[in-house]
């Protein structure tokens, strides 16, 4: 991994995270690991907002838009908040051919990253509790008692 600058280095580490969190199962904390970090990010002018591009699946057959935000050599779309729509040019629609370019980084280490980059808000990413649903769901009892038959005999 060949990464120059401290933005280009915070953009990987965002790259990994949204390539990660499309196929999570548990999406949630890693898109607003996402959002905390280019939120970050624009306060501090290591990124732009570039304008609205329509979404390529829009819920409910309704036209929706995402904000293109440029971070580094990477680019990213968030959803738009109202002054978006009143600020930023509208793009159209998304350029198929354009893909961001590859670097390959750790998840734990993006994680890292962004997690050192954010600072003290990023208890967005603490392991989760141990008693999920699926460990409830699928585990096996292990304290069950074995139930034996009684007979008139036994009392």
């Amino acid at each position: 991994m060949t990464v120059n600058t401290e933005e280009e280095r915070i953009a990987t580490a965002i790259y990994t995270v949204n390539r990660h969190a499309k196929t999570a199962i548990d999406k949630k904390p890693l898109y607003q690991l996402k959002k905390l970090a280019i939120e970050k990010m624009l306060e501090e002018n290591k990124a732009q907002k570039i304008g609205l591009h329509f979404v390529r699946n829009p819920r409910n057959s309704q036209q929706q838009s995402s904000v293109l935000i440029q971070c580094a050599d990477y680019y990213f779309h968030m959803i738009p908040v109202k002054e978006d729509f009143k600020q930023l040019p509208h793009l159209g629609h998304l350029d198929e051919t354009y893909r961001n370019p590859i670097r390959k980084m750790n998840l734990r280490m993006a994680k890292q990253v962004l997690a050192d980059f954010i600072g003290p808000q990023s208890t967005v990413m603490k392991p989760p509790n141990q008693s999920t649903v699926y460990t409830q769901k699928f585990a096996r009892p292990s304290n069950r008692k074995k139930q034996t038959m009684k007979s008139y005999l036994d009392l």
